[in-house]
């Protein structure tokens, strides 16, 4: 169950970079996390109007906890936030605040789009450096609201898209594949999803490369309803438990 929310958002990125926000201030998503057969937690993310620099963000906040049996062998509270300037949908600020088990870790990254860097605020550790990266660079939360404005009519069976996400010092190339089309059945009801895999690093977390599967809403929301992964240990499953103040509706059917 280590990493709730970075295993979330990172698994949920594209190549799209729309201005027009298929999300809006207020929205809250709710996800329950099982690990085999235990409930393992939950993880939640939220969207906020705020202005940063005097301009108009979204400020985005993920937040991940271990409960239950799960908890008392492994304790998770991860905290990760992200400022998403409106304008054009790039991140201009993002925390990490995370504890998991004996690991804990809090950096806040800030982008300097004009110098294609970021630097990089270690809080914990008390170092800062500047790294430079890609000025069209995401972070993990980002990337996540990044794939919701793609046009999902537009998304056909065997489309590979990529994204490059900043995360623990380094650029990640990310890439998924588009599966298919299938109804799937929530808490909510059946609803029509977009089958998607992502490419995962394997031998250390993942089995294998192609060991995670995610199923999104076909509609603007692209929101996901469902998450699977074979771990080196065990399998982690993630399905929609609440949800509020889409932009969109979504159709479920009894």
């Amino acid at each position: 169950m280590k990493k709730i929310i970075l295993f979330f958002s990172i698994l949920l990125v594209s190549n799209a970079n729309a201005q027009k926000a298929n999300y809006q201030a207020g929205e809250y998503l709710k996800y329950r996390i099982h690990y085999g057969g235990l409930n393992a937690g939950f993880a939640t993310i939220q969207v906020k109007n705020v202005k940063l620099n005097g301009q108009d963000h979204f400020h985005v906040v993920g937040e991940g906890s271990s409960s239950g049996a799960v908890r008392a062998f492994f304790k998770v509270d991860d905290r990760y936030e992200t400022y998403i300037k409106k304008s054009d949908s790039f991140p201009s600020k993002f925390v990490r605040n995370v504890s998991e088990g004996g690991y804990k870790r809090h950096e806040e990254y800030t982008y300097d789009r004009s110098k294609g860097t970021i630097f990089v605020n270690d809080i914990k550790a008390g170092s800062k450096k500047t790294v430079s990266v890609n000025i069209s660079i995401q972070d993990i939360l980002s990337a996540f609201y990044s794939m919701r404005n793609a046009d999902h009519a537009k998304l056909k069976t065997g489309d590979f898209l990529s994204e490059n996400v900043f995360i623990v010092d380094e650029v990640y190339a990310f890439k998924l594949k588009v599966l298919g089309r299938e109804m799937k059945k929530t808490k909510y009801g059946t609803v029509n999803t977009i089958k998607i895999q992502p490419f995962v690093q394997s031998g250390r977390v993942f089995k294998a490369s192609e060991s995670v599967t995610m199923w999104v809403t076909d509609d603007d929301n692209l929101m996901p309803v469902q998450i699977k992964a074979g771990l080196m240990v065990g399998s982690l499953k993630a399905d929609i438990y609440d949800y509020r103040n889409l932009k969109s509706p979504i159709k479920f059917s009894k």
